[in-house]
């Protein structure tokens, strides 16, 4: 039986897809009536406020027939933006060299919040230089991640 995350992909990817956008990745945040489902999108092109309002209406109509969350909630359809949010092998590995955040689901070596340069992605883990020391961070334990601009 699949998850409501894997759901949510299940429903969602083909209809950003048809429409010619990347999905970057969905958040699904339950919080009984004040429940979010977030929707990253993204284009070579970048994205504006017409290409998130024609994404909201499409999947607006699937998730209206699908009807995969029961309780209420608000659909949001965003960019990436400056912080991009990283879930998946591919943004670790294409986003490489960059800083990141990244909030593990539990504690790996007494803490939970890193921040540091991404290195890169190898067997199942993000490889993170903080300062002289490097971390392998199982990407299946990640609650969030996200680069971490640098403003000069």
């Amino acid at each position: 039986m699949a998850t409501i995350r894997e759901k949510l992909y299940e429903i969602i990817t083909p209809v950003v897809e048809g429409l010619e956008y990347e999905l970057v990745g969905i958040e699904y945040l339950p919080q009984g009536k004040h429940s979010l489902l977030r929707v990253y999108i993204d284009q070579e092109a970048g994205i504006a406020l017409e290409d998130c309002s024609k994404v909201s209406h499409q999947i607006s109509a699937v998730m209206d027939v699908e009807d995969p969350i029961s309780s209420n909630y608000n659909l949001e359809v965003s960019s990436p933006g400056l912080e991009r949010p990283l879930f998946v092998e591919e943004h670790y590995i294409r986003f490489a060299n960059n800083p990141v955040f990244i909030r593990m689901a539990f504690p790996i070596d007494g803490r939970r919040k890193f921040e540091g340069m991404l290195q890169g992605f190898e067997d199942g883990d993000i490889l993170l230089q903080i300062g002289e020391e490097q971390f392998r961070l199982p990407l299946a334990q990640v609650d969030k991640a996200h680069l971490a601009p640098q403003f000069d």
